[in-house]
Order: C-alpha cells, then structure tokens, then sequence
C-alpha cells in the first residue's frame, strides 16, 4: 500500500474545496492524502465560449492525463464535466453523496438594478417574463432553457472559474448571471437573495463530484469504492446515459435528472435547440429494480420523436 495518495486538482478555489474533501475522507480512514495542482486548458484560455472549446472534458483532459502518466493518483472531478465515455486504462470508481443540482440566478446588485430587485420574494420565477433584462451564461443548456421561456430577454457569454464570474458579474451591467447553486454553496459565496430557478433542468450529473483511477490499481479502487454513494451513482448514470443516447456534446442543449423517491426513481429529460425555440421534454417512473435503462430508452425515445431532427439542424451550423 502506497504511504501517501497523490489526488490531483485544479487550481481554482471550487476544485480544491472538492479534493481537499476526498482527501479528508480518504484521512478519516487512516489513508494519508496530498493534493497536487494541475492546469486545464479551461482555466488557461478564459476568453473563448465554452461551447466552442468542446466542454465535455475540457476541465478532466488534463488530470487524466498526469493520471496515466502517474504523476497523481487519483483525479476528482465535477461529474457534469466529464466525457460519457472515460480514456482508456482510467475507471471510474466513486460518486459521492450529491449536492443540489439546482441553478440560480444571481442579481447583480452594482448597477441600479430595480427590474430584478423589486420582485424579489415571488414564489414563480416567471416575474422574469415581465421586466427586459440582460444576463451572462457560460452554459448553451442554460441558454436554450432560458431562451425557450424568456426569448425577448438578451444573453452574454461569461467565462472563468465561479470566482472571478461572480466578480464579473458586479463589475458589468448585466442584471445577473446564472450559476450552479452547489458551486456557489461549496465555497460560501451564495448570495442571500439569489433565486432558484426551479424550472430549470439541470445538466446530467449537476452537483454530483466522481473520483477517477487508473484501471491497474486494485487495491486504491477497493479503497475508493467504500466511498460511492449508491443512490447519487445510479441517478448520475442514468441522467448520463440519456447524455450519451442523444449523442450529446458542447454545443446541444440536454438537461437531465434523475431522483429516487421512495424506491422509486422519477427521471426528467429535455433537448432543445440552441436558441431555445424548440423544446422535447420526457420523464418516467420505475422501481429502483427496473430503472437500469431509463436513461437510454427516453433517450431512443426523444430521438424517435423529433429529437434527430432538432441534432441534425445543430451539426449543419
């Protein structure tokens, strides 16, 4: 057994609260843990739209590759920005107990910003509908979804780790910017008054943290196991399973979410197109017994239903 697991992190203050987490884990099991910081191209280039970088494994690229070079044990990622499909030789092997998966609204309160202020404390977020506003997104899923219920509204793109988007955000005249709520939770920057956008679908695995391992190393994988939450992997599966039916990427609009309620799991998918004008939405209830391809079947579904054509119009821009 090795004396001390290398887990491998990025720099920004979001991805060291979630390692220094597992590393507390691993400590409260007698493992002794150090981080070692790794640079993503995502945090490198901050000035190119996500969605023109290739999202999926933009922030994970990097730490696989200083694990299968064993330079780092164990790589921590947010789930949600994970590739459906892991590089060869690299194994999934922990999902911890997930955080919310809602998004939020954040109000930018340095501008003179009555339009949002005002109707704070309503219980429907679709007050939005009747103020003109501008808000930044880094996110073509949360685009597509505000688009498809606020079209006459205008959005920014915003870049940088939560941090320095929130900062943003107060130095801009954007009336707001939506984030995560987990992030913003994790690192004690969620505002008071920022709303949660209820009838927003979150992206598959939003919330949800996963560790990675090379695939040679049993004895940390048996390690890493004792730490998965069944419930948080058997719902992340299923939302990326749907992600990964749909053929989805960094530029198509796919939210998903999957919960289990008393032995019964109630799975939401949508796909949209980028600019929000068209909508195909599906959700289903199975017992935990019969929820193994729920992600995969309402993805067929979708895709049976409108939802090829929605794809193929996005691949020709």
């Amino acid at each position: 057994m090795k004396s001390i697991w290398k887990i491998g992190t990025r720099e920004s203050k979001l991805a060291l609260w979630q390692a220094n987490l597992v590393k507390d884990l691993l400590e409260l099991q007698g493992e002794k843990a150090e981080l070692v910081l790794v640079k993503s191209e995502g945090d490198i280039d901050l000035v190119t739209p996500l969605y023109e970088m290739g999202v999926q494994g933009i922030f994970t690229k990097s730490l696989d590759t200083a694990l299968l070079k064993e330079s780092i044990d164990i790589a921590v990622h947010s789930m949600k920005d994970v590739p459906t499909k892991l590089p060869e030789g690299i194994v999934q092997v922990a999902v911890l107990p997930r955080a919310s998966y809602k998004d939020v609204f954040v109000i930018n309160h340095s501008i003179d910003n009555n339009a949002c202020t005002e109707l704070l404390g309503r219980e429907e977020n679709d007050f939005f509908k009747e103020i003109p506003i501008t808000l930044a997104t880094s996110s073509i899923r949360r685009k597509a979804q505000w688009l498809n219920r606020f079209p006459q509204h205008q959005i920014e793109s915003i870049r940088g780790n939560v941090n320095s988007r929130l900062q943003k955000v107060y130095e801009s005249r954007w009336n707001g910017a939506i984030f995560a709520k987990a992030g913003l939770e994790r690192i004690g920057i969620l505002p008071k008054d920022a709303i949660e956008l209820d009838w927003m679908l979150p992206a598959p695995a939003q919330g949800a943290i996963v560790l990675v391992t090379r695939d040679d190393n049993q004895a940390l994988i048996q390690l890493l196991n004792t730490l998965n939450d069944y419930h948080t992997d058997l719902c992340t599966k299923i939302e990326r399973d749907f992600l990964r039916t749909l053929l989805g990427g960094c530029t198509t609009p796919i939210s998903a979410l999957a919960e289990v309620k008393e032995e019964l799991v109630h799975f939401s998918g949508q796909l949209l197109s980028v600019d929000g004008s068209e909508k195909i939405e599906i959700s289903s209830i199975k017992p935990i017994s019969e929820s193994k391809n729920i992600g995969i079947n309402a993805g067929l579904e979708i895709l049976a239903n409108g939802g090829t054509a929605i794809i193929q119009k996005m691949n020709l821009h």
